[in-house]
């Protein structure tokens, strides 16, 4: 599995360097959070970081047209944008990944609470709780984030904007657990990322691969 997930990464990272960075960036605050919290199953753990690291691997196979376009998604694109998660359990089970703990955070860290997510409008506890915790840690990257055609909000505004989405596009309880990890990550720029992914690259191969036999 392992060799599997570093495969994925390395295809996203020559597909897309700016979803590679986000990906990084959510692997990094898993990984925050995984310490934060005792878990009763280290593979659980190391999962859930793997996971968040690998979510979005599906946008290697949305064709560049799409994937890349900096203005606001026609209806019919978007449905292609929304088939990310299933197209990234399905490449991930042709690498030979079968653990479905990990195929569940790809599949499913875009539903909602509420039950109007994608791919299956799962709603509550009918959601895996491992991809509940990561969509939280994927919406305060991508609010924090600039893109093209706007600019991320403060730390202080996107940690609001999960309070007010408790209950209804996350799990509360999840929320309040992330919200009071000490730290929570800094807004980053540009300059930065490269230093993150670097450092997320010694966390991730030399803490976490060494662990998972």
């Amino acid at each position: 599995m392992l060799d599997a997930v570093k495969r994925v990464l390395s295809r996203l990272s020559a597909k897309d360097k700016d979803t590679y960075g986000h990906v990084l960036r959510v692997g990094v605050m898993a990984q925050r959070w995984s310490e934060y919290y005792e878990w009763p199953l280290q593979e659980n753990k190391l999962l859930f970081i793997a996971g968040c690291c690998i979510h979005d691997v599906g946008k290697i196979r949305i064709e560049d047209a799409i994937l890349f376009n900096t203005s606001k998604l026609e209806p019919s694109e978007w449905d292609v944008m929304k088939r990310h998660p299933e197209m990234g359990e399905k490449l991930l089970l042709e690498e030979g990944v079968s653990d479905g703990r990990l195929l569940g955070i790809v599949k499913h860290h875009h539903e909602r609470w509420d039950g109007k997510g994608y791919p299956l409008g799962m709603r509550g506890d009918e959601i895996p709780a491992l991809a509940r915790m990561c969509s939280i840690l994927d919406a305060f990257d991508a609010m924090i984030s600039d893109r093209p055609y706007k600019k991320g909000m403060s730390v202080e505004e996107a940690q609001s904007e999960l309070v007010a989405q408790s209950g209804i596009q996350f799990d509360e309880s999840y929320v309040r657990q992330f919200l009071a990890i000490p730290g929570v990550p800094p807004r980053h720029s540009k300059e930065t990322e490269t230093d993150r992914s670097a450092t997320f690259g010694s966390i991730f191969s030399v803490q976490m691969f060494r662990e998972w036999k």
